[in-house]
């Protein structure tokens, strides 16, 4: 089995370049002297120091959004000069040792800190033998660090593919529990199931009871399962005195295939109008949640 789903030697490249583009000649000096101490060390200690260090020679740079196509369009969301350059230098490490691999990645989860943890988790679609990082991910959800947390989170396509229903159903609640963007999630409708829908509807059950407000992106996800038991969830939902909550009763109307549900969007016609002209998504929905 090959280490890597893709070609890392072609994506190091494009990460280099990013990473040429906004640092500074002592610090791209300072990158290419690590890679030859650690060719001619080949050791992981080695590999740790420079790892470590790197904040302190290559500065905090804001890094624009991007993505590499080559690598699934692994995402760049909201990093800095420092992150990307230890992205990049994740993929020097050699991988054709996969028990040795393994370790020296295991090894820097155990000891990072918190902005290397954040690293770390990011690059979890690029990491060589992807199936090793499952229990690690899991891990990771359990964290009460905000960054970490939305390191896995946010344009992250490492959970969905990889996580089982349990994991990926406990990261999908810590999202709506944290407060996380769920809508930037990866995967998030694709992995939904009929075992998280009821988790959700527990939870907004909970939630009502006590006279508190629910997270309307719960609801993106509870859609493709509306049936009968579900509907009056829905209809309170229309009833709501929050603006926000009728516009996702009716995008989930919009979504679901059950009828009695779609015929409830006909009584909005002004939401269901714009949810045709596309003024009303989930991604609005969001935003909109975001800011009360």
């Amino acid at each position: 089995m090959e280490p890597y789903y893709y070609d890392s030697a072609l994506v190091s490249k494009r990460i280099h370049a990013i990473i040429t583009a906004h640092a500074t000649p002592q610090a791209l000096n300072w990158l290419q002297q690590q890679l030859q101490l650690l060719e001619e060390a080949k050791t992981t200690q080695r590999f740790n120091i420079t790892f470590t260090a790197m904040p302190r020679f290559t500065g905090k740079q804001v890094i624009s959004d991007t993505h590499i196509a080559e690598a699934n369009n692994f995402f760049i969301y909201g990093y800095t000069l420092d992150r990307l350059a230890r992205i990049w230098w994740l993929l020097q490490l050699p991988s054709d040792d996969r028990s040795r691999y393994v370790a020296a990645i295991e090894d820097l989860f155990s000891a990072a800190d918190m902005n290397e943890q954040i690293t770390l988790y990011g690059a979890l679609p690029l990491l060589a033998y992807p199936e090793e990082w499952k229990l690690c991910t899991a891990e990771g959800v359990r964290s009460n660090i905000g960054g970490v947390l939305e390191a896995i989170m946010v344009h992250n396509p490492y959970p969905a593919q990889y996580l089982d229903k349990p994991a990926w159903n406990q990261l999908v609640m810590k999202a709506i529990f944290t407060d996380k963007p769920v809508h930037l999630i990866t995967g998030l409708d694709e992995r939904a199931n009929p075992e998280l829908v009821q988790i959700l509807r527990d939870y907004a059950h909970e939630r009502w009871a006590a006279g508190r407000k629910i997270n309307p992106m719960l609801w993106r996800l509870i859609a493709p399962f509306i049936d009968n038991d579900i509907l009056p969830d829905i209809n309170r939902l229309r009833a709501s005195d929050q603006v926000v909550d009728k516009e996702a009763a009716a995008l989930a109307c919009a979504q679901t295939g059950f009828g009695p549900a779609k015929a409830l969007l006909l009584q909005s016609p002004e939401l269901a109008a714009a949810i045709a002209n596309e003024s009303l998504t989930w991604v609005t929905v969001a935003e909109k949640a975001s800011s009360l």
